[in-house]
């Protein structure tokens, strides 16, 4: 009775889909980076699980984007040092 009480009360938690459906090379989707576990027991999961799948996607999302600013900051400081050498 407590289980069905519980579900009465839950919310609706929207799905993080934004219609980009493509694997990355880590299994992740390149839409919204949930596994195809994730993406395939959307349905089925609590609005708790639901939740932490939301949080994980978010922890995924910035150490994606971390990596993508280290990689310009890289790329911008090879074109400065080959400008530089070219002064010379």
């Amino acid at each position: 009775m407590a289980m069905q009480q519980a579900s009465l009360f839950e919310i609706e938690v929207k799905s993080p889909c934004i219609h980009v459906c493509q694997s990355g090379p880590r299994g992740y989707c390149k839409g919204c980076l949930r596994s195809r576990e994730e993406r395939f027991y959307w349905e089925k999961l609590t609005s708790p699980q639901k939740l932490q799948v939301i949080h994980l996607c978010a922890l995924r999302r910035k150490k994606l984007n971390s990596k993508k600013i280290q990689q310009q900051e890289k790329a911008l400081l090879a074109e400065i040092q080959a400008q530089q050498l070219d002064l010379f």
